[in-house]
């Protein structure tokens, strides 16, 4: 212990330590004893990884099923007029512009009815098609519902103004189309009498089965060969799930402002409910979680500090003996339960993230590791140290230096 001289005779005291001085003493505990100190920052390393793990797999889990849940159509709504309406109720040929024009809404598209009906051939009985709806469709349907192409491709500016069809998944098997050939002609269906090239077949749309059973004709193309009138008969809207009631609610005056009683509008999927559910559910588990994995590693740690510093009384002795005051037995102390504490929650916040990345990849599901629990991880290890360390420190810091080297 340095000691500084005094010039009127009076016995020296101990100086004041500077913060790297605390540092490098509470550094001389953990070097002297190297395998209890790594044991120590195992226990806290196993808490702080611990609620890593308990919070990032299952939002891992959780952000996987809120994807699927959302494939599953959980924003999206059905505009169309009320059935058996006389006069039958036209909506704007521009219905679905207007749908866009609604603030939250991040997608529109419209569908129409030819009244038409579809045969393999122009010598195939024309009950083989029934159940076949002849559909105008926009060339951004697909984006509107979630749709994807199985098998060539969607309705675009280039092809919608030709003869053109893509044929919806169960569509396609009832008129014997499972793909198309990579090269050469593709196969042709006829339509009103007309032969239109087959360019396209969708995957399944379990929640949107019209369009499942139906052949799709560009907008143009319909108005130019089937004598399309232009009004749309359904009108898909996109929109966020958190203003989805209140898309529903301003959807009939938007599209049909005259009279809005004769546009109904489907209610949102169950699967938005089951989806919100999920998310209030997930939450809740994460906060218990995370609660007992602190628990559990606090009283780990407060437990291998206690025992740690009453391991130490003779050293705490010597000192005292030596010169060294109460506030420096603390500083001591409490400097090396943190830095215990800090490398041990380090090691245990790359471990747990490193385990939530492994498992959920292994899982096929996207990795999230919550950046709160990363630095409340943290946080968490250093109170926990310096909790640890307050009452022993004070109670060796409070030992006579012949008490506390009898004690040994």
């Amino acid at each position: 212990m340095r000691r500084t001289r005094t010039t009127d005779g009076t016995r020296p005291g101990p100086v004041r330590l500077s913060p790297g001085d605390v540092l490098r003493l509470g550094l001389v505990g953990l070097r002297v004893r190297r395998l209890r100190a790594a044991l120590s920052a195992l226990g806290i390393s196993i808490g702080i990884a611990t609620m890593i793990v308990v919070t990032g797999i299952p939002a891992s889990s959780q952000k996987g099923l809120l994807e699927q849940l959302t494939a599953l159509g959980t924003n999206l709504l059905q505009a169309q007029p009320q059935p058996n309406q006389t006069p039958p109720v036209l909506l704007p040929q521009d219905a679905d512009a207007m749908a866009r024009r609604i603030g939250p809404v991040t997608q529109a598209s419209a569908v129409a009815n030819t009244h038409r009906g579809v045969q393999r051939t122009d010598r195939s009985d024309p009950s083989d098609s029934v159940g076949i709806s002849v559909l105008a469709a926009r060339d951004d349907l697909l984006a509107a519902v979630g749709g994807r192409v199985h098998t060539g491709r969607f309705l675009s500016v280039a092809t919608d103004r030709f003869p053109t069809v893509v044929l919806g998944y169960q569509a396609a098997a009832w008129l014997g189309f499972r793909q198309l050939p990579p090269s050469g002609p593709l196969p042709q269906v006829t339509i009103d009498k007309r032969l239109f090239t087959v360019i396209g077949i969708l995957d399944p749309m379990p929640l949107t089965p019209e369009l499942e059973q139906s052949v799709m004709v560009g907008w143009p193309a319909a108005t130019r060969y089937l004598t399309f009138d232009g009004h749309p008969t359904v009108v898909y809207v996109k929109a966020r799930e958190d203003a989805l009631e209140d898309v529903r609610a301003v959807l009939p005056a938007t599209l049909y402002p005259q009279l809005p009683g004769l546009v109904e509008v489907s209610r949102p999927s169950d699967a938005l409910a089951a989806k919100r559910a999920t998310e209030h559910t997930f939450s809740s588990l994460f906060l218990g979680l995370a609660g007992v994995a602190l628990l559990v590693g606090g009283i780990g740690v407060a437990n291998t500090m206690i025992i740690s510093v009453l391991e130490r009384r003779r050293e705490i002795g010597l000192r005292r003996a030596l010169g060294a005051n109460r506030g420096q037995i603390r500083g001591q102390f409490l400097t090396e339960a943190v830095i215990l504490s800090a490398a041990g929650g380090a090691l245990g916040a790359a471990a747990g993230a490193a385990a939530v990345l492994g498992y959920a990849t292994f899982q096929g599901w996207p990795p999230v590791v919550p950046v709160s629990s990363l630095a409340g991880g943290l946080g968490a290890a250093l109170l926990i140290g310096m909790a640890a360390g307050v009452y022993p420190s004070l109670r060796a810091a409070r030992l006579p230096p012949t008490e506390a080297l009898a004690a040994a």
